[in-house]
């Protein structure tokens, strides 16, 4: 049996729910171990009928810190001011010229953002262990 005694969910024994070996991952196994009171055995306890709905076109993703669906730049704070934009798939920055490959959108339904030539989101090369940026197909 178990039950939330604060940011913890409990057993009858005392263990506290955790997720195993404190990595933040995607698919990380789930289990029970004596509390340590560190984040990797705390949780919030969200109701659904209470659950906040997704933010809308035009809304604030107040977790990504953007509007979803709405076009954006993304301009550098170096002296030049050049923005962000795209030879062939590789992210340059460029003097701004009002084309598509400058201009940006958050798409709600990936968490991803995306440029308004063809949709295709951030990546980082070589399956994010590279360090140059890029935009490919959304796999998120």
């Amino acid at each position: 049996m178990f039950r939330s005694v604060g940011d913890e969910i409990v057993n009858d024994k005392g263990k506290v729910l955790e997720v195993a070996g404190g990595y933040d991952g995607e698919n990380k196994n789930i289990a029970v171990a004596k509390s340590e009171g560190k984040l990797h055995q705390q949780w919030d306890i969200v109701y659904a009928d209470e659950y906040p709905e997704e933010p809308k076109k035009g809304e604030l993703n107040r977790d990504f810190g953007l509007y979803v669906e709405r076009d954006f730049y993304i301009v550098s704070q170096m002296s030049a001011n050049r923005y962000l934009d795209l030879v062939g798939n590789n992210m340059v920055i460029k003097t701004s010229n009002g084309r598509n490959t400058q201009i940006w959108w958050f798409d709600q339904a990936s968490y991803t953002i995306k440029t308004k030539l063809n949709n295709q989101s951030f990546d980082i090369i070589s399956a994010g262990k590279g360090k140059d940026m890029r935009i490919w197909s959304t796999n998120s």
